[in-house]
């Protein structure tokens, strides 16, 4: 959510840095300045009402005392009152519609972001060259059915389209994947967090999720009501209501937490044909990191999270690249995004592992989520940034397209090979159905 007084001060600095993010809203401003000032002249007029309520009823004891006729007075007081509950309940509507249209309203970029889609995304650095073969690559859905890595048929069997299963080796890399994230975070200084995977829907509306884009999770209650429930699609959408309305010490900044969670998505439309596999689906395995810190403090901490984001990768000795995300490119509730992304062979290009986005204050006001300076014992808003470490449904394809083998075998990554019981390379001879 933004702050009223930005809207306010310059309502046309607003419209036109949405515009950058390829949004017109300036039907959403103009109602909310004109429901800003209905509210306020309501408020005026009815504590003016509740004045002359309290001056008037002083009066009447001393009226009664003195013999006079108080029936022109109680008429004005039943006015009054009825005046009152007249315009109180005006107040809540107006209030209930302000805040309808400050939550529809997307987070503003970051001023250096360039205005745009992907085209506009800027790479800022590479990390290795592209894998080059001397025979020609399988992609990764032979891969791993030949070494019997995922069984996709079965997975499909029990769940439909957009769904597979790790077996054997394939389960056991998968873990290892997930062990070298916490491992690495822990030792970070992180915290390790168990969320729930079912989450209420408070939470999506403090992450940004919702109300936009509430047809994209799978609810689990059929009922509109405010109590429903859904399956998280990242473990951002419980981690950043983990301190809702909470006012935290400013000693105690920044909070860093991590948290393992399968995530679920319905991943609506269609797919491209190089997209088939692990690539995209409905349910995948995912460690997120997130942090709540001082505003100051905020860009240092979202460059901590790509440097970690990127040694995650580094560690697995992929070739990847750093990329800017273009003002309309960063989704609704975020300021700026870095992603990271990793070449997939059978793909030609790039497909994004982490996205290390900043919302600044946006969540944070949402979900009044504050903290109180020492210096001068005021509140104010924290800023909240997530990065995933890492998305492992993208690093399993890429693990085993860029470490294959003429053979058909592929190459552990060193750095999991303790997790997997010092196993070197996956051969076929290992899979197990």
């Amino acid at each position: 959510m933004l702050d009223i007084r930005l809207i306010k001060e310059d309502p046309e600095n607003i419209i036109k840095r949405m515009a950058d993010k390829g949004k017109d809203v300036r039907a959403e401003v103009e109602e909310i300045l004109r429901l800003d000032g209905e509210r306020r002249a309501l408020i005026l007029e009815t504590d003016n009402l509740k004045f002359e309520q309290n001056k008037v009823s002083k009066e009447i004891p001393k009226m009664k005392k003195a013999g006079e006729d108080t029936a022109p007075v109680m008429a004005r007081m039943k006015e009054l009152a009825e005046k009152v509950k007249e315009n109180d309940t005006r107040i809540r509507e107006v209030d209930a519609a302000f805040r309808t249209v400050m939550l529809s309203l997307p987070n503003l970029p970051d001023p250096d972001l360039l205005p745009g889609e992907k085209e506009n995304n800027q790479e800022l650095r590479r990390f290795g060259e592209p894998k080059v073969f001397d025979f020609e690559p399988k992609h990764h859905v032979d891969l791993c059915t030949d070494l019997g890595l995922i069984d996709y048929e079965r997975g499909t069997k029990l769940s439909g389209s957009g769904f597979w299963i790790y077996r054997g080796m394939g389960a056991r890399l998968e873990w290892a994947l997930l062990n070298y994230f916490i491992e690495t975070h822990l030792n970070d200084g992180y915290e390790m967090v168990m969320v729930p995977h079912m989450l209420g829907a408070e939470t999506g509306t403090v992450s940004g999720q919702f109300p936009k884009f509430r047809d994209e999770v799978y609810w689990l209650d059929n009922d509109e009501s405010e109590g429903r429930h859904f399956m998280l699609p990242t473990a951002e959408t419980a981690l950043v209501s983990l301190h809702m309305n909470e006012i935290l010490a400013e000693k105690d900044l920044p909070r860093k937490y991590f948290a393992y969670t399968p995530c679920f998505r319905k991943e609506a439309g269609s797919h491209r044909a190089d997209e088939r596999g692990m690539v995209r689906g409905h349910q995948f395995n995912k460690v997120e990191m997130f942090q709540y810190t001082l505003p100051e403090k905020s860009d240092e901490a979202f460059e901590e999270l790509v440097t970690k984001a990127e040694a995650l990768v580094k560690g697995l000795g992929f070739h990847f690249r750093t990329v800017k995300l273009a003002a309309g490119d960063c989704s609704a509730s975020m300021a700026r995004t870095y992603d990271i992304e990793i070449h997939i062979p059978s793909m030609n290009g790039y497909k994004e592992v982490s996205s290390v986005s900043n919302a600044r204050d946006y969540q944070a006001r949402r979900g009044a989520i504050r903290f109180r300076r020492e210096a001068t014992g005021k509140t104010e808003f924290v800023h909240t940034l997530n990065g995933s470490g890492l998305a492992t449904s993208r690093v399993l394809p890429a693990i085993v397209e860029q470490n294959q083998l003429k053979d058909g075998s592929v190459v552990v990554p060193e750095v999991l090979r303790k997790y997997m019981g010092g196993i070197e390379v996956l051969t076929p001879d290992m899979k197990t159905w």
